[in-house]
């Protein structure tokens, strides 16, 4: 009975198993790579006008305001209430941030035109961060550590796109200058993909 209620307290976050992150990041590496071998110029051209893409801008920014909105959730309000975090110290600020976060959603959406894209992708790669780190936490195999380096990848970038996001466009211009470099980068992510795919089959 104990032991129901402890799963029961746990959040969503910490009941990800390793090998359930494993094969999400695998996909998400391998289709990603995969579409850059394959079709090298449509997905070239699409990286580079990425970063000023106005169209997929607010939905980016939103989905990442939204999901940070989901961690500060009031109870009560069924499935939107199922990602709600303590926070600690900070939880008397979760009231005053739940009627901010929709504000600055719609001002930065509205508001903020350079370079929209990458802060919204800075933010998902940050909110997507931590079930990845939950999902390996204490996990005993050492090929583990593929997901936190993933994960710590995504936050040092992630810090950088929504402060800086030029970044995002200089790394998109260096690796989409020469064909060989592109076609290395691609072999590289779909590679790393494939060994995380590998270690969720055979020992996560």
């Amino acid at each position: 009975f104990s032991h129901h209620i402890y799963i029961t307290a746990m959040h969503p976050y910490e009941r990800l198993s390793l090998d359930t992150v494993g094969y999400i990041v695998a996909i998400w590496l391998m289709s990603l790579h995969l579409w850059m071998l394959i079709k090298p110029t449509e997905s070239k051209r699409f990286l580079i006008k990425l970063p000023r893409n106005r169209v997929i801008a607010p939905w980016l920014m939103g989905a990442g305001m939204f999901w940070f909105w989901l961690l500060i959730a009031p109870s009560g309000l069924g499935p939107l209430s199922k990602l709600q975090m303590d926070l600690g110290e900070f939880n008397q600020a979760k009231s005053l941030l739940r009627i901010i976060i929709p504000i600055a959603a719609v001002g930065m959406i509205t508001q903020v035109k350079e370079f929209l894209a990458v802060r919204g992708l800075g933010l998902l790669a940050l909110m997507a961060a931590a079930p990845l780190l939950y999902g390996a936490y204490l996990e005993p195999p050492i090929s583990r550590l593929l997901i936190p380096i993933y994960a710590y990848a995504m936050i040092f970038g992630g810090l950088f796109w929504v402060g800086m996001p030029f970044t995002l466009r200089d790394l998109i211009t260096y690796v989409t200058k020469t064909e060989a470099r592109y076609r290395a980068s691609a072999i590289a992510g779909f590679s790393y993909g494939v060994a995380v795919l590998i270690c969720a089959i055979l020992w996560w």
